[in-house]
């Protein structure tokens, strides 16, 4: 007799028994062939969605470490061309 289940697809199109297993997928082809041989994306990608918490926090220190960065590059620097005395120059 037929069972009725669920299922879930990665954007391939690939089916998966698991969200988790679906998601690692779509990471997995994010992360592209790593390595010789046989691709590691797919063990980072579980990695990933393992240590999701610290790579957010992680990334969330990057934005505002290069928010800061952008800031302070982008502040405009004191003129003081007016508060320096050129010294004379001496004849050799």
């Amino acid at each position: 007799m037929a069972k009725k289940g669920t299922g879930y697809f990665d954007r391939k199109g690939h089916f998966f028994k698991t969200g988790r297993e679906a998601t690692e997928s779509d990471l997995a082809s994010l992360l592209g062939q790593i390595g010789d041989g046989e691709s590691l994306a797919p063990g980072i990608a579980h990695m990933l969605l393992e240590r999701r918490k610290e790579v957010e926090r992680l990334f969330a220190e990057h934005d505002e470490m290069m928010a800061e960065e952008t800031a302070a590059s982008s502040a405009k620097l004191t003129d003081i061309t007016d508060k320096v005395t050129k010294l004379p120059r001496s004849a050799s």
